[in-house]
Formats: C-alpha cells, structure tokens, sequence
C-alpha cells in the first residue's frame, strides 16, 4: 500500500494490504491477478530489483526471488554468523538454499533430514553436519547445542524434537508452511531454556536487493531443473513425491510454443 509502517520499513511482504501474485482480488478487470508467467509487466520502480549474476545463471536465479528470500530473512534478521552453530531442518527447496546461504554467512550447518539417502547431498551443499532426524542417538549428540534453527518442513512434525536441540534463548523460526497445523509444542520447552518459537515470510524489497548481491558475491544460486511449460503437470506430480533437486523452472519460451 506504500503507507504503512510495514511499507515504510521496507517490509511490504507484511503489509496487510498487499495483493497477492496469484488469484488475488483486484479492483480492475478482471478482478483477479493473473500470475507471474507474463513475458512483460508494468511496475513501480520501488519494486525493480538489479540482478548481479551472470547471465548464464538467470534461470537458477529466480528462485532466489522465493526460496532465497523465505530463508536468508530470517537468517539475517537472527543475526546468524561466525561463531553460530545452527541448525537446518528439511533438505528440498527452502532447506538447500538455507544450507548455502547460513554457510557463505559463515555459521556451522548442521542439517536435519528425516532420510538417510540425503546425508551426501546436504554435505555438497554446504552442510558441516547431517543428522539424520528419525536417529534419537544422532539427535541426543545436538542437544542444547544449537542458538538458531531454520525449520523449513512443509509438513506437521514434532517440533519439541527440535526444541531439545536449542541453547538457552536460542529461536526456532519457521518457513515451511504445513496444510494442517503442527501438533503443539510443550510449553515447558519453552520456558525451562527462554526458548522462542518464531515465523517469517519471504522478505522486504530493500532485504531482496541485499540478498541478491550478497548470492552474487558468493556465487550462490538454486539448483534447478528447467521443464517446458507443457510439463508443468508432470513436474507438479514428481513434486508431490520429493522427485526434485530442488526447484523446477519453467522455461518462459516454451509458454509461446
């Protein structure tokens, strides 16, 4: 809206007026906003941001405008670096960019997966540690070790598994966002160490201008797979099933085919 105070922050990702990409409601015809798979736009200058990459790279750029922000945000706004040992829960598409970027920011990684088939690639990806999260010894070897925990899972879990793992005052904040709720945590969790449970959305203009320039200056990009626009429903099923390293891209060329 450009005139609250979340607007004014640079924080219009919190704006209770903001109009949402997709399908939402429009004062102009035809009442609804249509997506972001046009092949050109009009938009306020406010909201251009300045890609430093390569060329080469643009692909594996855009998804750093979602999963790239959903995780350096939170990440920036805890204050993560040298010295902090954190954690990152979830190995798919927020997971592996929260991975890269808590590395190149200069934290110890440890990451969280629930399957053992993963431990490798969280390795290439930057992790300094992989706990496989079904493994209570592996699990009990973190306790009270971690000060953050970047919770990516897009399903209800235990999150009083995760709590264990928090110093005192350490955060967990989530990103993933679950269709039904998580079953809720003990209080005592909570209150034992002054723990905090803590969410955060994508990110301000301002914060995504910053985020870009600094994957820029540590050549970090999402790992990608580019489909056709005609295998859009394929890929949506290969979704469903974690089939994806870790975000599709469609190929904008391929709409016009």
């Amino acid at each position: 809206c450009q005139h609250c105070a979340e607007c004014d922050d640079g924080l219009e990702n919190y704006c209770n007026h903001m109009v949402g990409t997709y399908n939402a409601p429009t004062p102009d015809a035809p009442g609804h906003t249509l997506g972001g798979y046009s092949q050109q736009i009009v938009v306020h200058e406010r909201y251009v941001l300045r890609v430093r990459h390569p060329e080469a790279q643009l692909a594996a750029v855009a998804p750093l405008l979602c999963a790239g922000i959903t995780t350096y945000s939170p990440l920036r706004h805890w204050k993560v670096g040298p010295g902090h040992k954190i954690g990152v829960v979830g190995i798919g598409g927020l997971g592996h960019m929260g991975i890269k970027i808590a590395h190149a920011m200069g934290a110890h990684v440890v990451a969280f997966t629930t399957s053992e088939s993963k431990r490798a690639a969280a390795k290439a990806l930057g992790a300094h540690e992989v706990v496989v999260s079904r493994n209570a010894d592996e699990m009990a070897a973190h306790a009270q070790s971690l000060d953050f925990i970047l919770n990516t899972v897009a399903a209800p879990h235990d999150l009083d598994a995760f709590f264990a793992l928090l110093k005192r005052d350490g955060t967990m904040t989530l990103v993933g966002a679950p269709a039904s709720p998580h079953p809720a945590p003990a209080v005592f969790n909570l209150i034992m160490k002054r723990r905090s449970l803590a969410g955060s959305m994508i990110g301000g203009i301002p914060e995504t201008q910053e985020m870009l320039d600094f994957c820029a200056e540590h050549d970090i990009v999402a790992d990608i797979e580019m489909i056709r626009a005609d295998e859009i429903n394929a890929a949506y099923e290969r979704m469903l099933k974690g089939d994806v390293k870790y975000r599709f891209v469609i190929d904008c060329a391929s709409l016009a085919t």
